[in-house]
């Protein structure tokens, strides 16, 4: 499933260099305003912080919502207190787009995360160039050399990696890169079975000082609480936010986690 999507997702790179080549992504990176802050904003404070995401679909579970208006959304989750969000791109099994990215930049003021499959430069200077300020590189999709290489553009970029993992073998090569924001997803990307605690088992391996993430099986305040007793300084939310009804009223819940 995972070597799927990041081929699907360097092909759809790959038409859009077709209108638009290498050269004038990198001249638009070059002159958007300077990215946010992301590792600040989401550095462990007294509660709980959350990562809101711009979700429509997924391959585990279909259609969630169909988001005619991703940039209400995002207003309504900074509203809400998200510390960023998240916007999936990818657009075969996710139904994103770098256009919902723009639209979700341009409405709030908080960070604003590419959640895609990332293997090469392209796409890097493509989500700087739509206004991201973190971006996603997942250690299961890429060997050493890539993982390097796309961390220190991300960084050159003035962007923050959020370095994702699955098992303790990635939390390793995450932090022998110097990763400063390591995620821990429950959701196992070639199976797509859940392990809520995964994070709890990981999170130990991962040094003082920098930003744990727990990501995926958040769908209720309890999910929230264990991950926070579990050493959580964020989590990350979609589904639950995009299909409770009240997204508001969901992240006033989860913030309160301390």
């Amino acid at each position: 499933m995972l070597a799927g999507l990041v081929a699907g997702a360097l092909d759809d790179a790959a038409r859009r260099r077709e209108s638009r080549s290498l050269a004038e992504v990198e001249r638009l990176a070059s002159v958007t305003f300077p990215a946010l802050d992301a590792r600040a904003a989401l550095e462990r404070g007294a509660h709980i912080k959350v990562i809101a995401e711009v979700k429509r679909a997924s391959p585990s579970r279909g259609p969630l919502a169909s988001i005619p208006d991703p940039a209400l959304l995002a207003r309504q989750y900074a509203e809400g207190g998200a510390s960023a969000i998240s916007v999936l791109t990818e657009e075969r099994r996710f139904g994103g787009s770098l256009a919902d990215l723009e639209a979700v930049r341009a409405a709030v003021r908080v960070p604003v995360l590419r959640k895609d499959f990332i293997a090469e430069p392209y796409q890097v200077f493509e989500a700087r160039a739509a206004g991201a300020d973190l971006v996603l590189l997942i250690v299961a999709a890429l060997d050493d050399a890539t993982l390097a290489e796309l961390h220190r553009l991300i960084l050159d970029l003035g962007m923050t990696p959020l370095v994702e993992t699955h098992d303790a073998d990635e939390v390793q090569r995450a932090v022998d890169l110097g990763a400063a924001v390591i995620g821990v997803n429950a959701r196992d990307l070639s199976t797509f079975e859940l392990d809520r605690d995964l994070f709890g088992r990981l999170a130990p391996t991962i040094p003082d000082g920098t930003v744990r993430i727990a990501e995926s099986a958040v769908s209720s305040v309890a999910d929230v609480e264990h991950y926070r007793r579990a050493g959580a300084d964020v989590v990350l939310v979609g589904e639950a936010l995009v299909t409770g009804g009240d997204p508001v009223a969901t992240l006033n819940e989860y913030l309160a986690v301390s």
